[in-house]
């Protein structure tokens, strides 16, 4: 069975102190951190410092040979933004102090607390992602292929924001880091997660809950699990779903609807890693990567009253926002060809062709369902299919617009119902209505029948206008 190895480079804990050692490597293996090396004379430590690269290094000031403070010197000089942390003694404040002005990340002082020295680390490795990220963000985005295409095989599109945030994703997959996915509902969140999830290359699965509307007992119990005795009817012992995650990820959809007390455990789960099951006051821990999506957009959620701060902020550290279809309608057509293709196989159909005018059609529409809502309307156009060219009149009933008349949706507010006129002067009746036409003709790429349409004429009518302007 494949492991988890957290991080990738080593931590590096340098000690005189074989005891400390030990229950150091302990305890970060017990929270997580499972590639953790140890050394107790300085002299070793510099030979590992000048021959390999570290995630992080850990430096107890006082130790024979070369002190922490000396080590930080060559640590600096060869990797200087691998974060260093010093352990000292009471008595050595102050020298942990100039360490720090000297480079070092932090300082921890003796005797060691356990949740100290994990949170410490965690916060040193955080910081060190961060950086690889950027690095690796801008090397992404300078190029133009996926390196993981696979990973995106069920992601259809060939719009460049959409490349875009492919290549992000890639750059940011394989940190422990929490994700937050936002977009409107049927954009393909759950999509992007899965995503994430491959290219991670985690070796647990990806475990996915929809908290929508679910009340803090029902959270704690499904993602926790409970003691027995916990509760009424808790006749036996439950592991969470957390629990499930482990070595893996697990995708919470619809975080946006989590009441407040649901909040504050996912808070600790994210800046600690542990959680209490129901009904027990012992902690444990996680190393499940966690993935949140929401349909609601990332000003709804900063500036409402109902989701915390402090949760939104640790949620932000990797933010991808996929936009609507009515953003992205160079997708359209390669999207209704890929669920024409879809369609038809699954209800035993030969595919159809659609007409040209199709595409034109749904690119004057807004799209609310985004994907979803355009992968029903192909699957009802095709069940209903018998014969030759695709009809459009199923898609005219589900959008709304029409080719020969005015039955487009109302527009959503009144600055969309009104025309801006310059205030020097009026254009004339002839000016506006060609301005009319000619805007109608750029919206539907050409297609007469659809430009009547919008104008909520019949194409003859916008037949004998485009003769008469000719003859002009």
């Amino acid at each position: 069975m494949k492991i988890n190895v957290y991080p990738e480079l080593p931590v590096l804990i340098v000690d005189d102190e074989d005891h400390f050692l030990n229950s150091a490597e302990l305890i970060l293996a017990s929270n997580g951190i499972t590639n953790a090396r140890t050394c107790n004379n300085s002299k070793d430590a510099l030979s590992l410092i000048e021959k390999e690269i570290f995630s992080l290094v850990t430096l107890d000031i006082n130790m024979p040979y070369l002190s922490g403070t000396e080590l930080l010197t060559k640590i600096k000089e060869r990797t200087p933004e691998t974060p260093v942390i010093m352990i000292t003694a009471i008595n050595d404040v102050d020298k942990a102090v100039n360490c720090i002005k000297a480079g070092a990340f932090d300082y921890i002082v003796k005797p060691v607390d356990d949740s100290r020295l994990t949170t410490t680390i965690r916060r040193g490795l955080n910081l060190s992602e961060i950086r690889d990220e950027n690095k690796k963000l801008k090397q992404y985005l300078l190029e133009d292929k996926l390196h993981y295409p696979e990973a995106f095989s069920k992601i259809i599109t060939q719009s460049q924001p959409m490349l875009a945030i492919l290549k992000y994703i890639e750059a940011i997959a394989k940190t422990p880091l929490p994700v937050l996915i936002t977009g409107e509902t049927g954009t393909g969140k759950e999509l992007i997660a899965e995503s994430i999830h491959k290219i991670s290359g985690r070796a647990g699965e990806l475990v996915k809950v929809n908290i929508a509307g679910v009340d803090d007992m029902f959270f704690s119990d499904t993602l926790f699990g409970h003691k027995k005795g916990a509760f009424t009817n808790a006749e036996l012992e439950r592991n969470g779903l957390i629990e499930k995650a482990s070595d893996g990820t697990l995708f919470l959809d619809e975080i946006g609807d989590l009441n407040m007390e649901s909040q504050v455990k996912l808070l600790r789960l994210l800046q600690d890693n542990t959680y209490y099951q129901l009904g027990s006051d012992t902690i444990k821990s996680t190393n499940a990567r966690v993935i949140v999506a929401t349909n609601r957009t990332s000003k709804e959620l900063s500036e409402g009253s109902k989701f915390r701060k402090d949760l939104y902020y640790r949620l932000m550290t990797h933010h991808i926002n996929i936009p609507g279809l009515a953003e992205r309608k160079a997708d359209i057509p390669i999207l209704t060809e890929h669920f024409l293709e879809k369609a038809a196989k699954e209800l035993g159909k030969k595919k159809p062709t659609p007409p040209k005018a199709l595409f034109t059609l749904l690119e004057n529409y807004n799209f609310p369902g985004n994907i979803r809502e355009l992968e029903a309307m192909v699957y009802d156009a095709v069940n209903l299919h018998e014969k030759g060219i695709l009809s459009l009149r199923t898609f005219k009933n589900k959008t709304g617009l029409s080719l020969n008349d005015n039955s487009y949706p109302e527009p959503n507010s009144e600055s969309e119902q009104s025309i801006a006129f310059p205030t020097d002067k009026l254009p004339t009746l002839n000016e506006t209505e060609w301005s009319l036409i000619e805007e109608a003709l750029k919206r539907t790429n050409g297609n007469q029948s659809l430009a009547a349409g919008l104008l909520g004429i019949t194409r003859r009518a916008l037949n004998n206008r485009l003769q008469r302007s000719k003859k002009k």
